[in-house]
């Protein structure tokens, strides 16, 4: 059976059986990801890439999903907030679900430093690793660190931009998780690279935490912190900035009207996370009474970052199914791609929001975050 007007890209696939074929009608946001993980819905040639860039650019198109599933979808909408309250026990119990799997699961895709977030690619043929060390040299551009500053990083994960702007920079940096594998990794690279003196890392939920800091940075953090919270996340935000400090809040959000989290992450990746809209944010920091300094938007970084890690990942699927199993490799190989599809075909996008609460903390204009090189100053001279 075909379907289409047989222009564009071509997946073939075969479903295991009339269930199958009636959960995907009811309910594919859910269905498609679990039939593929389950082995129930294969693809030729295991192109999951293929086919979740077909899917995602179709749901753009929500008069093409049956009406059942257009019920389903409506259901989540309604009860969003409900699902994404997050208090601080739920919240550590959705981070362990995902950031206390085996660590060297993540060795698998990451970059050296543990990065697991989106990349800066100033040059498209730029590496993962250079990528990645481009991204913490823009934040730390964007937050004006000079040494000594009293820097909080909230979601430090397994330490590597703390570190960074310790060794790099001088600051005094406090991390703070709610994993426990990331915690002691993180403690264990601070000892290793001697920075115990000018990085501590704890384990605490940001709404916990005390004290006032000159720069306070948050990376992947924002997604899993859920909308009802927004206002109480900037909140302490605003509350443990100095006066004249700068804060920097990287992440994933939407360029379209806010939503529910897609079933499929958020059952078996991300419980309790959500991607928000930037009007939602907008709105938060808007209520908390900081002022924002400036706003980028990364778009396609994040889907060269994504597929950087679905190639690295795939090629070692015999590697993570001696530490998990066949349907781990799957779930994360559909999880990969998914994500990356979104952001080349769907509303994604990743946002740094530069926070501040006097408007002359930062620089009036953009030049200190593009130094010359040596090239331009060359050119400049002749």
């Amino acid at each position: 059976m075909m379907f289409g007007n047989g222009e564009g890209s071509k997946v073939t696939l075969q479903i295991k059986d009339a269930a199958t074929v009636r959960r995907l009608i009811f309910d594919p946001e859910l269905a498609v990801g679990e039939s593929y993980t389950n082995g129930a819905l294969s693809i030729a040639g295991d192109d999951v890439q293929g086919l979740l860039g077909i899917v995602v650019g179709n749901f753009r198109q929500a008069d093409v999903l049956p009406v059942p599933a257009r019920i389903f979808a409506a259901m989540r909408h309604v009860r969003r907030r409900l699902d994404q309250s997050n208090p601080e026990t739920g919240a550590r119990r959705n981070v362990a679900h995902h950031y206390d799997l085996t660590p060297a699961i993540y060795d698998l895709f990451l970059d050296a430093d543990r990065q697991y977030s989106c990349a800066y690619f100033t040059d498209t043929t730029m590496s993962l690793d250079a990528a990645q060390a481009a991204k913490k040299a823009h934040i730390a551009r964007k937050l004006l660190i000079s040494p000594g500053m009293r820097v909080l990083d909230i979601g430090c994960g397994w330490g590597g931009l703390a570190l960074t702007l310790a060794r790099d920079h001088g600051a005094q940096v406090t991390g703070i998780t709610l994993s426990q594998e990331q915690l002691a990794i993180a403690r264990d690279r601070a000892d290793a690279a001697g920075l115990a003196d000018r990085v501590s890392f704890k384990l605490i939920d940001y709404r916990a935490m005390t004290g006032q800091f000159d720069r306070i940075v948050s990376v992947g953090m924002f997604e899993h912190v859920g909308a009802p919270n927004f206002a109480t996340f900037f909140n302490v935000v605003r509350d443990r900035l100095t006066e004249d400090g700068v804060a920097l809040i990287h992440t994933i959000g939407r360029t379209a009207p806010p939503n529910a989290t897609n079933p499929w992450i958020a059952k078996y990746i991300f419980p309790g996370g959500y991607v928000p809209s930037l009007s939602e944010v907008a709105q938060a920091i808007q209520d908390s009474g900081l002022r924002i300094g400036d706003i980028e938007c990364l778009r396609l970084h994040y889907a060269m970052t994504l597929r950087c890690w679905f190639d690295r990942f795939s090629a070692k699927v015999d590697t993570a199914a001696a530490l998990k199993d066949q349907r781990f490799v799957r779930m994360w190989r559909y999880y990969l791609a998914a994500s990356e599809q979104t952001f080349r075909h769907g509303p994604q996008d990743v946002f740094q929001f530069q926070l501040c609460r006097r408007p002359d903390a930062v620089p009036i204009t953009r030049d200190y975050l593009y130094p010359p090189t040596e090239q331009s100053l060359a050119q400049a001279a002749e």
